[in-house]
């Protein structure tokens, strides 16, 4: 039987190229998105193209019910998970901290916090219960220790809850065989900067980067499939950067 990965925020960026990758090593996949169901339809077919079976699962991972939705569907499809690749996540406009809302807040903690932390929550249980371990790869960034003052501090303190994170859950389960790892993109070419209001953020920042260019989603997935390999098996409880140096 085949290894089974769930991706969060499977739509486009990012997961959109962990998935292409997944597909084409022997992966079937459960992709869950929030609302894009064009692109989300689009990766699925590209996936079945490579031979993986695909799992459609919409939901917003801010809401508990949605993530109880998305394992329930994942346990009637294929009765186990082997790997979690927890990318959903989100930014806001560029803002210093004196003009943050307590509604931003609770919007970026919801689905980069709270909802990462419980979308882990259920892929251990399983994990756990399958009695095969795991891997479970959360997406940090580099703005977790680059601090991103007058960007979006908000954010960058999110991710770095993932890196403790990380680091306390991998301590947790890895006598089950259980990974846990986080990956900390730098500057990548993905929609989440548009979705910011700096669609070209990658490009302007390109010349800080030690490498002098921007990144590519499916370079960061590379590192991040390289985690879910065997190649990884003595690699936990820590963070990756992928950020081209800087």
């Amino acid at each position: 039987m085949k290894p089974v990965m769930l991706i969060t925020g499977g739509s486009a960026g990012i997961g959109a190229a962990c998935a292409r990758i997944a597909a084409a090593r022997g992966y079937d996949l459960a992709l869950n998105y929030r609302s894009d169901d064009a692109s989300a339809e689009a990766v699925a077919e590209a996936c079945r193209a490579a031979g993986a079976a695909v799992l459609l699962c919409k939901g917003d991972v801010a809401d508990p019910q949605a993530i109880a939705d998305i394992y329930d569907q994942i346990d009637a499809q294929y009765g186990r998970l082997d790997a979690l690749v927890n990318n959903a996540g989100v930014v806001d406009q560029t803002a210093k901290v004196t003009d943050v809302t307590h509604a931003r807040l609770r919007r970026m903690f919801d689905i980069n916090v709270i909802g990462a932390i419980l979308v882990a929550k259920e892929a251990v249980l399983r994990m756990q219960a399958g009695g095969r371990g795991g891997v479970i790869v959360n997406i940090s960034s580099a703005a977790a220790r680059l601090g991103s003052g007058n960007q979006y501090v908000d954010y960058a303190a999110s991710k770095a809850a993932i890196d403790t994170f990380t680091k306390g859950l991998s301590d947790e389960v890895a006598a089950d065989n259980i990974r846990v790892m986080a990956i900390r993109p730098g500057l990548i070419e993905t929609e989440l900067h548009a979705k910011g209001g700096e669609p070209g953020r990658a490009d302007k920042l390109a010349h800080m980067v030690p490498m002098k260019r921007k990144g590519s989603a499916e370079e960061v997935a590379q590192a991040i499939m390289w985690l879910c390999s065997e190649e990884a098996s003595y690699v936990t409880g820590s963070t990756l950067d992928v950020t081209g140096g800087r």
